[in-house]
């Protein structure tokens, strides 16, 4: 990471703040500042719950309450206690709050359209591309990634999603009773699992098994629909390769199935050489290897 990368993070910041309006104190005109506008059109027509709105948002309790309490404040939303379990609470736009989210995003399309407006149709297009690619690795900025035991609920959903679209994918079905590869195999010091969220939502897995002679095997490599495109996949490659060398290994090696032709492509793109076959995986037809 450079000085010089820093300040353009740092112009491109100043930028899009001063374009959108956010530094107003009635953003789009409403009266009220862009945090405000921002919970009400989170909260949306279905409601959410308070958690998830500060999760989703990345702001810290404090900072969330006085939002909410200031709209509330103004009768555009309820927040209400969940009967079931009096420690969630769940805030509601009101009869006015819809109606000032209906404006709110007459307001935005308006503001978005007057970005676009001075520019010719090539300009737009460029615009709106890089736009679209700054989103995905915004995106991709704010995936963690980080060791985890393999009986932790994250990672948990992780593999039941994985063995759930192999079941669809290969024609013979999946069962991930028939893998040589377990919990024991995947956890310190027989291997590690690595998890990938974002906003604390799991979204991604892979795992290395520790094998005799200094071999890692990667298994488990898995990337929610919702992150893919975004370089998540070759991300968590990258660091099992690093926490392999950091345990002494001297060669990677994974064993897959031509149907998944993206992680084919994924591990042909990032130096694995396809070998003769080994191990016992019951699903491969494919087998690679790189050296460390």
């Amino acid at each position: 990471m450079t000085a010089e990368r820093v300040a353009q993070v740092r112009r491109f910041n100043r930028t899009v703040t001063a374009r959108i309006g956010a530094l107003n104190d009635n953003y789009l005109a409403s009266d009220r500042p862009l945090g405000q506008n921002r919970v009400l059109w989170e909260i949306g027509t279905d409601g959410i719950d308070i958690r998830s709105l500060r999760t989703r948002l990345d702001l810290d309790s404090g900072y969330a309450s006085r939002l909410l309490r200031a709209l509330e404040t103004s009768g555009l939303i309820t927040v209400e206690q969940i009967a079931a379990d009096g420690r969630v609470r769940t805030a509601r736009l009101t009869e006015a709050g819809r109606r000032e989210l209906a404006v709110l995003d007459q307001r935005s399309d308006e503001a978005a359209a007057a970005i676009l407006r001075p520019l010719n149709e090539l300009q737009r297009d460029r615009l709106v591309t890089a736009m679209a690619e700054v989103e995905r690795l915004l995106i991709a900025s704010t995936v963690e990634v980080n060791e985890c035991d393999p009986t932790n609920p994250d990672a948990r959903y992780c593999l039941r999603t994985y063995y759930s679209e192999l079941a669809v994918r290969f024609r013979e079905g999946y069962d991930p009773a028939t893998s040589p590869v377990g919990d024991a195999e995947m956890t310190r010091p027989n291997g590690v699992l690595l998890v990938a969220t974002l906003l604390d939502r799991p979204v991604g897995c892979g795992a290395l098994v520790f094998q005799p002679d200094d071999v890692a095997l990667v298994k488990r490599m898995w990337v929610s629909p919702e992150v893919r495109r975004i370089g998540l996949g070759r991300r968590l490659l990258i660091e099992l390769e690093d926490h392999a060398r950091s345990t002494g290994m001297r060669l990677m090696r994974l064993e897959t199935t031509g149907v998944l032709t993206e992680a084919m492509r994924m591990y042909r793109t990032s130096g694995y050489r396809e070998v003769a076959p080994f191990g016992n995986e019951p699903y491969a037809d494919h087998w690679f290897e790189k050296p460390l």
